[in-house]
C-alpha cells in the first residue's frame, strides 16, 4: 500500500491532534473529514488542507479509495460507525472509550473479525515518555512488587460541557470521560493484568446533569495488587493532572506526573528526578503522533495494534463493573 486514504471522523477538540499526526506521517493522506453540521467539517477541512467534508459517512463508508477510519466522536456513534467502516473492509482506530459498554465492544470485534480487520483504542498515554520511563523502571525490578496504585482523571474547578454531560450520547460522565485513562494508564504500568474484582462510589455533585462527575473505584488485579482510582470534574482539589499515577513497590516508588522515583542506595532513601524537558501541554502532541504512527504501522504490517479491541475492552468492562458496583453497593466480580 504505497498511500493510506485515511477518513477522519468528527471534528471536534481531539480531531486536531490526529490530523497532525496523520499529517506528520509520509504515505498518509486525510482524505474526507465527517462532521455535523457540514460547516464544521468544511471549517476543519479547510483548515488542514482536506479534500473533501462531509455530514455524514454515507458517501465514504464504502469507498474502495478509503482504507481506514479515525473515529472521534461522541461515545454513542462508536459502534454503529465502527461497525460500518469494518463492515466494508477498512481499519478503524476508535477514540476511548472504544464504545457505550462492554457488550457494544462485542459487537466491534464480530465485525472486525468477520473482515479481518483492525481495531485500535486511543488510551493515547501508553504512548507518553514519562509514562514510559516508569513503566521501563517497574520492569527492571528496581522497585520490587507493585503493592498498590493510586490514579487520577480530575478536572479541578472545571467540567465539559455538550454531549460528554449527556448519557445517551457519552454513556457515563467523568468516569468515562476520566477515570478510563486513569484506569488504563495503571494498568499499562503493573503489564496489563487482568482485573478480578471492582468496588466503587459513584455520584453527581457538582453539576446540573445525568451524569456522574465524582467517582472512587478500587480495582483488585489478578497479579495481587490494588489499584485505587480517582475520578471528577469540578473538583475543589486534584492531587495530580490526568493519568497521574502512584505506584507502591516493595523496595521503592514511582510517580507519574511529576515524575520521580524513590528508592534507597546503599541502604539511604534517597528521590531521584526525571528531568525530562517541561511540556508545553500536559496532554502534548507528541504522544498523539506516535500513537497515530503505530495504528499506521499497523495497518501497514497486518499486526495487531496495542491498545486494540483487547485492551479496550477489559476497561469497558471495568466501567460497567464500577457502575454496577456504585448502584449495589457490592464488590464485582470480573
Amino acid at each position: 500500500m504505497d498511500e493510506i486514504n485515511v477518513a477522519l471522523i468528527g471534528a471536534g477538540y481531539i480531531a486536531n491532534y490526529h490530523a497532525r499526526g496523520l499529517q506528520s506521517i509520509p504515505g498518509v493522506k486525510i482524505a474526507a473529514v465527517v462532521a455535523v453540521p457540514l460547516q464544521a467539517a468544511q471549517d476543519f477541512a479547510g483548515r488542514y488542507g482536506i479534500a473533501e467534508a462531509f455530514d455524514s459517512i454515507d458517501p465514504i463508508v464504502s469507498r474502495p479509495d478509503i482504507h481506514a477510519a479515525v473515529i472521534a466522536t461522541p461515545n454513542k456513534f462508536h459502534t454503529p460507525y465502527a461497525i460500518g467502516f469494518l463492515s466494508h473492509g477498512k481499519d478503524v482506530f476508535l477514540e476511548k472509550p472504544m464504545a457505550l459498554n462492554a457488550e457494544e465492544g462485542l459487537q466491534i470485534k464480530k465485525a472486525a473479525d468477520e473482515n479481518c480487520r483492525l481495531v485500535m483504542v486511543g488510551h493515547m498515554w501508553r504512548f507518553d515518555t514519562d509514562v514510559n520511563f516508569v513503566k521501563n523502571v517497574i520492569e527492571s525490578g528496581r522497585l520490587g512488587r507493585i503493592v498498590k496504585t493510586k490514579g487520577y482523571g480530575i478536572h479541578e474547578s472545571w467540567g465539559p460541557a455538550g454531549w460528554f454531560t449527556q448519557k445517551e450520547l457519552a454513556g457515563g460522565g467523568a468516569l468515562a470521560d476520566m477515570g478510563v485513562h486513569a484506569i488504563d494508564t495503571a494498568r499499562y504500568l503493573l503489564g496489563d493484568p487482568l482485573p478480578k474484582k471492582v468496588y466503587a462510589k459513584i455520584g453527581t455533585f457538582y453539576g446540573n446533569y445525568d451524569v456522574d462527575d465524582s467517582g472512587v473505584i478500587l480495582i483488585s488485579w489478578d497479579n495481587g495488587t490494588e489499584s485505587i482510582i480517582e475520578c471528577g470534574w469540578w473538583q475543589p482539589h486534584m492531587d495530580g493532572p490526568e493519568a497521574a499515577t502512584g505506584l507502591y513497590g516493595t523496595a521503592g516508588y514511582a510517580n507519574v506526573f511529576p515524575t520521580y522515583l524513590k528508592y534507597k542506595v546503599d541502604g539511604v532513601s534517597g528521590k531521584f528526578d526525571a528531568k525530562f524537558p517541561e511540556k508545553k501541554e500536559h496532554c502534548d502532541q507528541s504522544m498523539y503522533t506516535r500513537q497515530m504512527e503505530h495504528y499506521v504501522d499497523c495497518i501497514r504490517s497486518r499486526k495487531q495494534p496495542v491498545p486494540g479491541f483487547a485492551e479496550g475492552q477489559i476497561i469497558l468492562g471495568i466501567v460497567d463493573a464500577a457502575y454496577q458496583s456504585s448502584q449495589t453497593g457490592e464488590v464485582v466480580n470480573l
